[in-house]
């Protein structure tokens, strides 16, 4: 028998916001002092986040790469709760503990991604973030009880009794739930089910957030994107002149330019100059982040970002080889922590992402944009035009929700 774990998100619709509020400069600023709410979870994984970055985009390069640090890392942590032996060692190795870690150490992690899960859930006007996890069981397999309670404790997990001896049956039973966990956007998560399958673990991220203003359409037009420098595609080219957080990164050559959502979350677009795309993915870790989140300064600027939807699949058995998890996906895994049948080992594991970036929320901006017609003193305004690769990222509270790299729009 084999155990399939599959992780499910989706990124819907993401509207980009130009005028930034007195109240978001201070939380911004109060972001880059403040510890996250999922602290534990950023000090054990954060080299995870960057790790898995680089494999991704060296799996594909010269492609898009979009995916979320905060679901794949999650899924991560749940697993080793099932895990013994070098099993275990190989996954919380690969969150960044030490083979001489406490049980403490472990019971922190847990207990920072529930933290997490329980923030990250809360209802905001204008910001919809839904993050959980479901494990579809076949009543053929006695799971540990110490595993249900951990994942219904500390991942908020619901848990589903599914025949897997009709594989039709339970694939259409998971399919459905994740259809409706993600609002129809994903409907096929799960493929070629057969009865050697006895379990799937999904989690599942949804996010769709407004921006604070909205671009206009009517300043919208087709221009060039800079693919390589022998291709260039046309892409719908938002723009807008306002005031935008933003940052110089001289040791690394690139723009860095910050756009609030409401709810207080940020988008991060990271605008390396040309030639220097492979130095910036180099170099990015935590410190960074949280570097650029101190430096960020109100500026003026001319501001130009294509209207833009990416996806990233990824067969993460494939990957996390790289990091070092190996032995789960093979015969050597030792998972009777969830279950006493040796032979179960994880055979596949899925990761879906979305986004979608336009100009919605204009509306709002109508509304809003008036308090600052009446600026008196306006600073010289600066172009930045994202018509070549850039990096993206999705943080709030300091957690990075989603990360990419838009190589073609």
């Amino acid at each position: 028998m084999q155990l399939i774990l599959l992780l499910c998100l989706m990124l819907l619709s993401p509207q980009v916001a130009t005028i930034h509020r007195r109240h978001h400069a201070r939380e911004m600023k109060k972001k880059g002092r403040e510890p996250s709410v999922g602290d534990t979870v950023a000090t054990s994984s954060k080299d995870f986040t960057f790790d898995l970055y680089r494999a991704l985009a060296s799996a594909a390069p010269g492609q898009n790469v979009f995916f979320s640090p905060v679901s794949v890392s999650m899924s991560v942590a749940m697993l080793s709760l099932g895990a013994r032996a070098h099993t275990k060692e190989q996954i919380l190795g690969s969150l960044g503990f030490s083979p001489q870690h406490s049980l403490e150490d472990e019971l922190h992690l847990h207990e920072g991604f529930q933290k997490l899960l329980l923030e990250l859930s809360q209802p905001r006007e204008g910001f919809q973030l839904s993050l959980g996890n479901v494990l579809f069981a076949d009543p053929a397999v006695s799971i540990q009880d110490t595993f249900l309670s951990s994942i219904k404790t500390l991942y908020l997990a619901d848990t589903f009794s599914t025949d897997f001896g009709n594989p039709t049956e339970a694939q259409k039973q998971i399919n459905d739930y994740v259809t409706k966990q993600t609002e129809g956007k994903i409907g096929d998560l799960i493929q070629n089910l057969d009865s050697t399958h006895v379990m799937v673990l999904v989690n599942y991220i949804f996010f769709k957030a407004k921006w604070e203003t909205g671009f206009s359409h009517k300043n919208t037009q087709e221009q060039d994107f800079h693919v390589t420098l022998e291709t260039v595609v046309r892409v719908p080219m938002m723009s807008r002149e306002d005031l935008y957080y933003y940052f110089l990164e001289r040791d690394l050559s690139c723009w860095v330019v910050g756009i609030p959502y409401q709810g207080n979350a940020t988008a991060v677009f990271v605008l390396p100059s040309e030639g220097k795309m492979e130095q910036v993915e180099n170099s990015l870790n935590g410190s960074l982040l949280r570097k650029w989140f101190r430096m960020f300064t109100k500026r003026q600027l001319e501001l130009y970002l294509p209207r833009f939807s990416i996806e990233g699949s990824y067969q993460l058995e494939k990957i996390l080889p790289k990091l070092g998890i190996s032995d789960v996906f093979t015969s050597q895994a030792d998972l009777s922590g969830i279950t006493s049948h040796s032979n179960i080992q994880v055979s596949e594991m899925v990761h879906k992402a979305v986004v979608e970036v336009d100009e919605s929320g204009t509306r709002a901006a109508a509304a809003t944009g008036t308090i600052f017609t009446f600026r008196s003193a306006r600073l010289s305004s600066q172009r930045i035009v994202f018509n070549r690769p850039f990096l993206m990222f999705i943080v709030k509270n300091m957690n990075i929700i989603f990360l990419g790299k838009v190589a073609r729009p």
